[in-house]
């Protein structure tokens, strides 16, 4: 992706979600924290996730490729949209991860140059700027 600058997986923070457990099911859980398999609820289902992701890491590879994704993350700054700007491009972004676009992005300047934006997994962005591109995000 040129122009858009690629960050280390570690340089971004977790995005928190809640599940619905039911009873049992979150005793079981509790049951092997409080016996030493995990240290806490929270180890126990992102380990069960990432256990999930990888034997469904073939197929997400191919959806990947399918519909021609960027995995990972991704920081959109003002000087990535500039250049944009200058060289007459429209930036069209779809990322499997997290998007960002930096705080001193304008609307103005975000609806001149992103075509749009389509993100499974985290967008963050100034209000404005999601306000502007409202009709371009998916």
């Amino acid at each position: 992706m040129h122009n858009v600058t690629r960050l280390p997986e570690r340089q971004a923070e977790p995005e928190k979600i809640t599940i619905n457990l039911g009873h049992v099911d979150l005793g079981r859980i509790d049951l092997l924290v409080r016996e030493g398999f995990y240290a806490n609820r929270t180890d126990f289902i992102r380990t069960a996730i990432r256990n999930q992701l990888t034997s469904e890491g073939s197929s997400v590879a191919r959806s990947i490729d399918r519909h021609q994704l960027e995995l990972g993350l991704f920081d959109i700054t003002r000087a990535d949209l500039e250049g944009f700007a200058k060289a007459g491009e429209t930036l069209h972004l779809k990322v499997v991860g997290l998007a960002r676009i930096s705080a001193d992005v304008s609307p103005e300047l975000a609806v001149a140059t992103i075509g749009s934006l389509n993100v499974l997994g985290s967008l963050q962005a100034p209000k404005a700027v999601k306000a502007a591109l409202k009709d371009r995000i998916t």
